[in-house]
């Protein structure tokens, strides 16, 4: 395994082996490597000929209060997870590279940004798509390994791949959760035990509302998130739902009314744990 900063450097190799009809996985990261993210470098082993491994806390997908300069490093641990996991290059590049002083380029997906997360988060979905067209300009991979966990994140990269015929094809991978059930994210390093253990609701609640729509049949999906509401209301003093949604898998609009509904749903939230915020989905496939 070899750790390439320089971007050239590491665009010459990937041109070697596509000329050499040698296939490039790619599982983007801010380091801080956990299970979620093992189970995306496994995928990618077995997939792919040549495994990379971006490491990069991108500065611009935090907002100016959130927790760029306290954002959990170690690059030492994630070099070795890596090595473990039969890992070809990590990609470490420092930020002068990435975005030079006369940096001024963005990307934007419109609409689907401005959703969900894009309301509490405004921009941050522009920083997302900035920095994996650039990854994706470097390393040059035929496949890119997302979690399910970044619902929202994993639809625009498709969109935006599809809409700018990106040669690289999105694969998404499930979310891997502690026994129970609280989805893996490098944050949750900033939770107690109790806080833990008190952030299962939020799968929880999720379930609920998937059984409210496909065992009791509820299509106003009005009273379903009025249910999940209550429900966190009630199990939890110390969570704060910001949103709940049940959208499409697509575009991710809101379904008022499951009546005339079918294909995929996704039933997304993010919610408050003492200063810690968390976010997590469920999909499922809704025929009426």
């Amino acid at each position: 395994m070899k750790v390439i900063k320089d971007i050239k450097a590491l665009q010459n190799i990937s041109d070697y082996f596509r000329a050499t009809i040698k296939t490039i996985g790619f599982v983007p990261t801010m380091g801080y490597l956990h299970d979620g993210h093992t189970s995306l470098l496994q995928k990618a082993r077995m997939d792919s000929e040549v495994v990379v491994v971006s490491i990069f806390v991108n500065p611009t997908q935090f907002l100016p209060h959130e927790d760029y300069n306290e954002y959990p490093r170690d690059f030492l641990r994630d070099y070795h997870i890596c090595k473990n996991y039969g890992v070809d290059y990590i990609f470490y590049p420092d930020m002068k590279s990435v975005y030079p002083d006369d940096f001024l380029t963005e990307v934007r997906v419109k609409e689907i940004s401005d959703r969900l997360e894009g309301i509490y988060r405004p921009g941050h979905f522009v920083g997302v798509t900035t920095i994996v067209t650039k990854l994706i300009n470097i390393v040059k991979p035929h496949y890119i390994y997302l979690g399910q966990k970044d619902a929202q994140q994993s639809i625009i990269l498709k969109k935006m791949c599809e809409d700018l015929n990106i040669d690289t094809e999105i694969k998404i991978c499930p979310t891997i959760r502690e026994k129970t059930g609280l989805a893996l994210s490098s944050r949750n390093i900033y939770l107690t035990d109790e806080q833990k253990t008190e952030a299962t609701v939020l799968y929880e609640a999720l379930n609920e509302g998937k059984k409210m729509i496909l065992d009791y049949k509820v299509v106003d999906t009005d009273s379903v998130k009025k249910y999940v509401s209550n429900y966190i209301a009630r199990k939890s003093k110390n969570i704060k739902l910001q949103y709940f949604a049940i959208t499409d898998s697509y575009l991710m609009n809101e379904i008022e009314n499951l009546k005339n509904y079918k294909g995929d749903v996704v039933l997304s939230l993010a919610a408050f744990i003492g200063k810690t915020r968390l976010i997590d989905n469920i999909f499922f496939n809704y025929t009426n």
